[in-house]
């Protein structure tokens, strides 16, 4: 079994340390699932939309270039994109791929976070 010990990232920006981490089991199956694709992603987002029953939720899809207003951040390899609104959101978030038996999936633990709802799907800060 792979360590959910978070990777620290090689940042290519001009920010100090990276707002989120990726466990090397999340950098893992994120690579698995680039690795399908056709053409294969640059990267990939992680961000914080507006919406749900509590307020916010994440946000994680493959992109082919940075948008103007991102910050990358490298995992051994992988790159991902936060767009500068996002960042204040998950300062101190870790994201680690975890699979149950009623469930598989990539969880985010958000220091921020003050509140979430029921389904699990969006909090509140």
């Amino acid at each position: 079994m792979a360590s959910t010990t978070p990777t620290t990232p090689d940042v290519e920006t001009t920010t100090p340390k990276a707002p989120v981490t990726l466990t090397p089991t999340a950098v893992d199956k994120v690579r698995e699932i680039m690795g399908q694709q056709n053409p294969v992603p640059a990267g990939l987002r992680i961000g914080v939309v507006g919406g749900g029953c509590s307020g916010f939720s994440y946000s994680m899809s493959f992109e082919n270039a940075q948008g103007v207003m991102d910050k990358v951040f490298n995992f051994d390899g992988l790159k991902v994109f936060v767009d500068a609104t996002s960042v204040m959101y998950l300062n101190g978030c870790v994201v680690d791929y975890v699979e149950t038996l009623e469930a598989a999936g990539f969880k985010f633990e958000n220091p921020n976070v003050k509140s979430t709802c029921g389904c699990g799907s969006s909090f509140s800060v």
